[in-house]
């Protein structure tokens, strides 16, 4: 009896909180004859359903994966630098032209992650790039969210994901501008002694990604999911295994809440690794067997595909630990491939340092990662057959 009698004031308040969600207007306001009902709000996905299922499909077609060039100004500045070349516009347009331009690239790569300035750029020869890649059969995607911040609340280096605020608007003119996938990285920090993380960080994740996600498919945009559970720290692989489980089941159960549509969407998980100050190192067969057992227990079967991190782990381990995820027995329906960035990139920027001559070099060094990574995802990578730079790419409190 209690059910049916508060039922429909219940269901006023779901109206216009989720309304709200998509519009920005205030969560708890009077309902009105212009107020959405939940039957209206959850068709309006149907303008982009069958879109956004190809479009996911389509990014985690066999043997592809994606390209994640998506760092921020700052933090791509760093990386020209460590080359000796200056932050400036002309020179990030050159270096991810360098990528774009790769002859063959779209073999291996069904998608790249833009940072906004390079989803509007144009290359040098005044050809936007988001149709420089459409011509290379590569899906052009947008980083939509705004860094991370220090989570008040929630213990002493648990941080948050910005970005909520005018979301929607900025997905509609990403749309317009080409994109048709965006990504939202909010991270998880592993600290047993200081209770990380607590209830109230992986609570903020899932919430975080679920309203993200839903916008998202509001304008078009296929939402990658990515709940990082960062590297740092001392915790062995059974931990990470037991707090990523955790984590990505909350993240569904948000999802699934604020009605996003699953097939519609991608995930963007860590591989579950050891920490990277671990003792005991995990060996490829079994970061796949925990990585494995975590997604199926926690990943619903209707999400078509699982776009692997990097997280800090060196070129030639990703593609070791990718292809042995692919070389076990798994009951789960998904696909599962890669969406690097430092461990497609790292490489290839060394063989450029900047210099004109170094160009052509360069890209055979991204093409031959890209190659590797597109093996692996198939469980065909030979350890060693592809070359690459075995050092750590780990930075310590990693930001994009």
């Amino acid at each position: 009896m209690y059910f049916a009698r508060n039922l429909k004031p219940k269901m006023k308040f779901y109206t216009a909180a989720l309304f709200s969600l998509v519009t920005g207007t205030a969560a708890f306001m009077p309902s009105t004859k212009n107020t959405l009902s939940v039957t209206e709000l959850n068709m309006s996905l149907e303008k982009y359903s069958d879109e956004l299922i190809a479009t996911a499909n389509a990014m985690v077609a066999p043997g592809k994966g994606l390209l994640a060039c998506d760092e921020s100004t700052g933090t791509v500045g760093a990386r020209l630098e460590s080359i000796g070349l200056e932050n400036i516009e002309d020179n990030r347009r050159e270096w991810r032209e360098l990528l774009f331009t790769t002859e063959g690239l779209g073999q291996y790569i069904s998608g790249a992650i833009l940072f906004e300035e390079t989803l509007f750029q144009d290359s040098s020869s005044g050809k936007p790039f988001v149709d420089l890649l459409k011509e290379n059969g590569i899906i052009p995607g947008i980083k939509v969210d705004s860094g991370l911040k220090p989570l008040l609340g929630g213990g002493d280096g648990e941080t948050w994901c910005s970005g909520l605020d005018g979301l929607y608007e900025k997905c509609c003119k990403s749309y317009e501008q080409g994109a048709r996938f965006a990504k939202w990285r909010t991270a998880v920090r592993i600290d047993s002694k200081k209770g990380f993380p607590t209830d109230y960080a992986i609570d903020e994740c899932a919430h975080g990604l679920s309203r993200y996600a839903r916008i998202c498919q509001e304008a078009g945009l296929v939402p990658i999911v990515e709940p990082e559970i960062l590297i740092d720290g001392v915790h062995e692989i059974a931990e990470t295994a037991k707090i990523q489980e955790r984590v990505i089941v909350e993240v569904y159960k948000k999802l699934q809440d604020c009605g996003v549509m699953l097939e519609g969407t991608l995930l963007k998980p860590s591989m579950t690794v050891n920490g990277v100050d671990c003792e005991n190192k995990a060996s490829p067969t079994e970061v796949a067997e925990l990585t494995v057992q975590t997604f199926e227990r926690s990943i619903p079967a209707a999400m078509p595909g699982v776009t692997f991190l990097s997280g800090g782990i060196s070129e030639e381990d990703s593609s070791i630990f990718l292809n042995a995820i692919n070389s076990i027995e798994r009951k789960g329906p998904w696909r599962l491939t890669f969406s690097f960035s430092r461990a497609l990139q790292s490489s290839c920027l060394k063989t450029w340092s900047g210099k004109a001559e170094n160009k052509e070099a360069a890209q055979k060094q991204l093409l031959a990662r890209a190659q590797a990574n597109s093996e692996a995802s198939q469980g065909k990578y030979v350890a060693g057959s592809q070359p690459s730079s075995e050092e750590s790419l780990y930075v310590k409190n990693y930001v994009y």
